[in-house]
């Protein structure tokens, strides 16, 4: 018989999330009460907000708080958000060379491509 200690993060009586170690547990607690904070300054400044638009508002900017931190010092996106854009757009790219790809295939045609030019 094996024993194991978890790490319960409670709220308001509710079980939040199970750890194996105490860091984590103590670092996703710390989370949970930046989101409440966030959520209780978006209610007393966006009155209109509902109370689970808040709370999902909270929640994201207490889980991205080193990004937020990154802009608030800088008003610059953080590199990783940058990065995160470019791949999707190169996702993008490679799905739409593939449909391309396929339409040519389907109709023996190849599809006229549209091509940017600068005035001079």
């Amino acid at each position: 018989m094996a024993v194991e200690t978890k790490y319960v993060v409670v709220r308001k009586g509710e079980e939040k999330m199970t750890f194996a170690n105490k860091k984590d547990a103590d670092a996703w607690d710390k989370m949970l009460d930046m989101a409440d904070a966030f959520t209780d300054w978006l209610q007393q400044n966006q009155p209109e907000l509902g109370e689970a638009q808040a709370e999902a508002l909270g929640m994201l900017l207490a889980e991205q708080k080193d990004a937020v931190q990154h802009i608030l010092r800088t008003s610059k996106l953080p590199d990783a958000v940058k990065e995160e854009a470019t791949a999707e757009v190169e996702v993008e790219t490679e799905a739409s060379a593939e449909s391309e790809a396929s339409a040519e295939a389907e109709t023996g045609k190849p599809e006229k491509k549209v091509r940017a030019v600068k005035a001079a």
